[in-house]
């Protein structure tokens, strides 16, 4: 847990997934089509105590969602991808403009799609319903679902990593 603290305590950018990481992963529409995304208030917070910290927040997702994008503007992250069909390419592109290296960066994600950042992250993390697989790359596994405060926990754990208070 020791080398788990000290990977989490050099993150400067921590990037998360969506539906199954800030989301519980269900897709939601209405009648006319549109989608509707549930996300944790509590998660929230802890995305917004990192921005305070000075850790640069990064949303990556394989879908395309308004809600997606009118939470990441509540939420003031600068980094939102959408329709990303290649994770680790976006990341790494991302890193390279940011000149941050991947030791640097955290990821959170919950399925295949996610593996390659999870491999290639300093910290990787996972929610407690992730994919196999996603658990199996996942340095941090939180206690909670996607979308039920795993972001959160895994926002405090950083935070206690770096010798702050898991909640400003």
């Amino acid at each position: 847990m020791t080398e788990l603290r000290e990977r989490a305590a050099r993150i400067k950018l921590m990037a998360f997934d969506i539906d199954g990481v800030m989301t519980d992963g269900r897709l939601y529409y209405t009648d006319a089509g549109q989608e509707i995304k549930a996300f944790n208030v509590q998660d929230g917070q802890g995305l917004r105590a990192l921005q305070q910290a000075g850790i640069e927040l990064a949303v990556i997702t394989g879908r395309t969602s308004g809600a997606v994008a009118a939470r990441a503007r509540d939420l003031d992250i600068r980094h939102l991808f959408q329709g990303v069909a290649d994770k680790h390419a976006c990341m790494g592109a991302l890193l390279a403009r940011l000149r941050f290296s991947w030791e640097n960066m955290g990821y959170m994600g919950d399925d295949v799609i996610d593996l390659p950042v999870l491999r290639a992250a300093g910290f990787a993390a996972a929610p407690a319903n992730a994919h196999s697989r996603a658990l199996a790359e996942a340095g941090y596994i939180a206690a909670t679902r996607g979308g039920e405060g795993a972001v959160r926990e895994v926002c405090d754990f950083i935070l206690a990593a770096r010798g702050g208070r898991e909640n400003p």
